[in-house]
């Protein structure tokens, strides 16, 4: 019998530690619904990580943005089904206040990388080989995609993967809110 990694042990604690997420996902489930969304709130972890791609991923970067962070892994097939969606909305709202992140959960660098390649991903991208960020984020499992407000306070928490529409939808309503909250 294989033994655990650490970082499965720590995604399996931060499921246990978001109680009412889980349940509130499990629930989304259990009626039949492949994905689900769960409101959040709290900072969004801090992020200063060597891009996958060259270059350095740091909190400077999503200062006075809307963040979309979508963790994703190479082995996972539904992150293949969500990704062009992604890829496409990260062009559409480039130069919008909008800034897209790519955490790369437990993955082979090489097989990583493939990815990126593959899907022609333009967003930055880390990897979590150890699963602390996932821990931070509070990700049930992948792919996991996390909406976070101008402000750096988590929003929505979306588990499995997501449509080109819901997400455009929830992040035009957090650009929304950040036009409201601009000086005139």
């Amino acid at each position: 019998m294989r033994k655990p990694s650490r970082g499965r042990l720590l995604l399996l604690a931060g499921l246990l530690g978001v109680g009412g997420a889980v349940v509130a996902i499990t629930a989304n489930i259990d009626r039949g619904s492949p994905t689900s969304t769960v409101a959040v709130r709290g900072p969004m972890p801090r992020i200063d990580r060597a891009a996958l791609t060259g270059g350095r991923v740091t909190p400077e970067l999503f200062r006075r943005k809307v963040t979309l962070v979508n963790f994703w892994a190479s082995w996972c097939g539904p992150c293949r089904l969500e990704q062009p969606a992604l890829e496409r909305l990260s062009k559409e709202l480039e130069g919008h206040g909008v800034e897209f992140l790519g955490i790369n959960f437990q993955d082979d660098r090489a097989a990583a990388l493939a990815y990126l390649d593959e899907f022609q991903v333009s967003y930055p991208s880390v990897a979590d080989r150890e699963g602390i960020l996932a821990y931070r984020f509070g990700v049930p499992y992948l792919p996991a995609t996390v909406l976070v407000d101008a402000q750096g306070e988590m929003r929505y928490r979306f588990a499995g993967a997501q449509t080109e529409t819901t997400l455009r939808q929830y992040l035009t309503q957090l650009l929304e809110e950040q036009s409201r909250r601009a000086p005139a």
